[in-house]
């Protein structure tokens, strides 16, 4: 479980920003981080994640601070925590020697399934390649907790939903997955929950199923987010 109490973050050199209050997020939920560009949905993940100080408030996980669980987490973005010089066998190696669970077969098999040269530079690979890469090293470090930051950017509508059905089968079904996107449309029917951010301030927080109960989609809550004025989260 995650949950973020009193949570303030802000960037002095720029206007992203972040005020939550009792958030919780439950084990084994997969939770669709959505809003426009400077919502604060990359803060978000990165917050959790432990990266840059808090101004103020905590995040835990299980109970225990965030910044103690980094072996229990898996952050997936396009910058990657990879050497550009690195190549993927490379790049292996390092993470078998940081995250004990790292099931290198997996990893391997994943390069293949999504054509990567492992010994190839990765400073020479696409946009959309280094995203495959990261996609497959945060899947086989067998995390308990998957963080991913638009990863479908630079792809075309069929490479996302293979992404999408490779993701989904890669998991064990008791992670938890918080996934930023602005591809609404084809991540409604994997979510179980929407979290609608705008200016750093959560301004929608419901499970899919009880849209569909209403009748609604995720676009018609978009909208709706659109026309109603911020409130803090509590």
């Amino acid at each position: 479980m995650i949950e973020l109490k009193y949570v303030d973050k802000r960037y002095p050199t720029s206007n992203a920003l972040l005020y939550i209050n009792g958030l919780t997020i439950g084990k084994g939920e997969i939770v669709g981080i959505l809003g426009e560009n400077g919502s604060g949905k990359t803060t978000l993940l990165k917050s959790i994640m432990g990266i840059g100080e808090l101004q103020n408030g905590e995040i835990t996980i299980e109970g225990k601070p965030n910044t103690d669980q980094y072996e229990r987490m898996a952050f997936i973005t396009e910058e990657g925590s990879f050497l550009p010089d690195m190549t993927p066998r490379n790049y292996a190696r390092f993470l078998a020697e940081f995250f004990p669970r790292f099931d290198r077969d997996y990893y391997n098999r994943l390069l293949e399934l999504y054509e990567l040269p492992p010994d190839r530079k990765i400073k020479t690979f696409s946009k959309g390649q280094k995203m495959k890469l990261e996609i497959s090293a945060g899947l086989s470090k067998k995390a308990d907790y998957l963080l991913m930051d638009e990863p479908f950017v630079g792809k075309d509508i069929f490479s996302r939903r293979d992404s999408l059905k490779l993701m989904m089968s890669g998991l064990q079904g008791d992670e938890t997955l918080l996934i930023t996107t602005h591809l609404i449309d084809e991540i409604e029917n994997v979510i179980d929950r929407a979290i609608i951010l705008h200016k750093g301030l959560i301004r929608a927080d419901l499970y899919v199923d009880d849209m569909r109960e209403e009748g609604k989609s995720l676009a018609d809550v978009m909208q709706e987010v659109r026309n109603t004025k911020p409130r803090y989260h509590n």
